[in-house]
């Protein structure tokens, strides 16, 4: 866990720009459900932070500190929160300002706030703050150095404002009581904005300057949005709108061309500023665009410090090794180690732990409705049926599966077809990964990591196993010196050809720091993963309970009978693709197998 300013000055040293998203707490469920969604996209264009924002008198408090709290368990964002000061007295503030704390945010904003919704004039609450500057030092005095405190700043002059002179020293003061950084309201007039910014500088202010910058996504929303912030918007930008106001596609295109210029004009000033904050409106294409156009690209480091997302709270911050069962069930994997007191760390770290919670408490039902699966899944009669579904979700051409929250990653590509092979002969595969032998860490594929690095990993693979097939499988795997496996059926009977501690199955070496080896198999880890794999297949069987009893038998009956398998093939300096395919491909050859069908 960083503080924000910390991460902007380390950007200006290492002189590469940087940027950072703001989102806002939907008011539904679903909202919900698709700005997670669209956030975890979003993280891959490499924000530096998120902020979230805190509605108009305190009125998404509770969902914006739950924000906050998922941003950083679940999805490993570094955050600001907003606090105002609006319907907030002193009990509340300590409240957001606790939470916060214990969900391990270093970073808020703090401000004074809009007035509530149909409210015209700003009053103070009885008991609360009256200006942010009051906020401002009230976090001073209760957390002293631990939180990066932001404040608003108003390139186009601050409505209640004297005179600039009387609001650069108001200013001033908020940031000698304890600012630190300062994000600025939207504007599209960029010499307006470096008059203001260099007036700040010529009054000993020094903090970072966050640029607000609102991507323009259609010509109704832009206008709504600067008629009701009474932005200065130059006659030059009026004139390229107006005539294709009616054409969203060339608005954006047009609109994110003039943003990106106003935006190389302020980062080219002589004002410090190397970054940009932008004004997401929980939508992604505009943000995406506005990048693309200013060709700022993020570094695998930024995206992917480890090949699982990190966790920012207090207690997990050391975390650097996780069994690779979860790999495609992140939140479940937080979910089931919460109680933990220490997590696996360091280079010869032990993920084992006797202590996964229950999969009762994980409430594993499957996130999607039984519409929903029939949609994606349609309503599989047979084997071959099952079959064709996993081997469709290896080769990309289906989105999920009960036993993975996303697609397919990007590595699986090289594998694909050995993989879909193998689900066609009747072994249905839930993780993998291929074999690699020292990529960089940039590499798009494979890496992660601080840059100028080199990563490995073992070929991995975890299927459900036909019950007649298993004792010969194991019997191939046995014969083969560079395999080790675990095996267990839903009753628990285990079996294993190897020693019970960690076997590092992914690793990097990066300069002037130790080997890190993030990623384990585990017969402890395996048997406690074990329980939620069977379920997961008992719940998606549930799902076709009123609309296809047929089809419920079945996988009830799949996941009921096969035993769950995982398989190292650990030389991975063997260039063979296929070896830790070969023993299916073996036993095949030996029993005859022909690819399940739909018969």
């Amino acid at each position: 866990m960083v503080k924000i300013s910390d991460k902007i000055r380390k950007a200006e040293r290492e002189g590469r720009p940087w940027w950072s998203f703001e989102f806002f707490p939907p008011k539904t469920a679903e909202g919900w459900v698709n700005l997670y969604d669209r956030i975890e996209r979003m993280t891959q264009l490499g924000p530096i932070f998120v902020d979230i924002t805190w509605g108009a008198g305190g009125s998404t408090s509770e969902a914006t500190t739950n924000f906050v709290k998922t941003a950083h368990s679940d999805l490993g964002l570094e955050t600001c929160m907003h606090l105002t000061c609006t319907n907030m007295p002193v009990e509340m503030v300590d409240k957001a300002l606790k939470e916060a704390y214990d969900s391990g945010c270093r970073n808020i904003l703090a401000l004074r706030g809009d007035p509530p919704r149909g409210v015209k004039e700003w009053k103070p609450t009885e008991g609360g703050f009256n200006h942010a500057i009051d906020l401002v030092k009230h976090i001073r005095k209760h957390y002293g150095d631990y939180f990066c405190i932001g404040v608003a700043g108003f390139p186009e002059g601050h409505p209640d404002s004297e005179s600039q002179e009387a609001e650069i020293r108001h200013f001033k003061q908020k940031v000698d009581a304890g600012a630190d950084i300062v994000f600025t309201q939207m504007f599209y007039d960029a010499d307006v904005f470096i008059d203001w910014g260099r007036r700040l500088r010529a009054a000993g202010i020094t903090i970072p300057i966050v640029p607000g910058i609102m991507p323009i996504q259609t010509f109704s929303a832009f206008k709504r949005r600067t008629d009701f912030a009474g932005t200065i918007v130059p006659q030059e930008l009026w004139d390229l709108l107006e005539p294709i106001k009616d054409d969203d596609a060339k608005v954006r295109e047009a609109g994110t061309q003039y943003v990106a210029n106003m935006c190389r004009k302020i980062l080219n000033a002589d004002l410090g500023i190397h970054g940009l904050h932008c004004y997401t409106m929980n939508l992604s294409r505009g943000t995406e665009m506005l990048l693309e156009e200013m060709q700022f690209v993020p570094t695998a480091d930024r995206v992917k410090p480890l090949p699982w997302r990190v966790s920012l709270t207090q207690k997990r911050r050391t975390e650097t090794t996780r069994p690779i069962f979860w790999s495609n069930r992140q939140r479940s994997y937080l979910v089931r180690t919460r109680d933990w007191d220490e997590f696996p760390n360091g280079r010869w770290g032990d993920a084992s732990s006797p202590a996964f919670g229950d999969v009762d408490a994980l409430l594993a039902a499957l996130p999607i409705k039984p519409q929903d699966a029939i949609d994606l899944w349609g309503k599989p009669v047979s084997l071959g049926d099952i079959a064709a579904l996993f081997a469709r979700f290896c080769r990309g051409d289906l989105k999920r599966l009960p036993w993975s929250d996303q697609p397919a990653a990007k590595e699986t590509s090289r594998i694909a077809e050995q993989l879909a092979k193998v689900n066609e002969l009747g072994f249905l595969t839930i993780n993998s990964q291929p074999r690699v032998d020292g990529a960089k860490s940039e590499d798009p594929a494979f890496g992660w990591g601080p840059i100028n690095g080199y990563v490995y990993q073992k070929a991995y693979l975890e299927f459900f196993c036909p019950p007649q097939h298993v004792e010969e499988l194991l019997e191939i795997l046995n014969d083969n010196p560079s395999i080790t496996y675990h095996a267990v059926n839903k009753q628990g009977d285990f079996r294993s050809n190897t020693a019970p501690g960690p076997n590092a199955v992914t690793w990097g070496v990066f300069p002037g720091a130790e080997v890190i080896q993030p990623t384990v198999v585990d017969s402890a880890a395996f048997q406690a993963w074990k329980d939620e794999a069977y379920e997961l297949g008992s719940q998606w069987a549930q799902l076709y309970q009123e609309t296809s009893p047929e089809t419920q038998k079945l996988i009830h009956s799949v996941f009921d009978e096969y035993h769950l398998v995982n398989i190292v093939y650990n030389d991975y300096r063997d260039p063979d693709e296929d070896a830790v395919f070969k023993p299916f491909f073996e036993l095949a050859s030996k029993k005859g197998l022909a690819a399940v069908n739909g018969h």
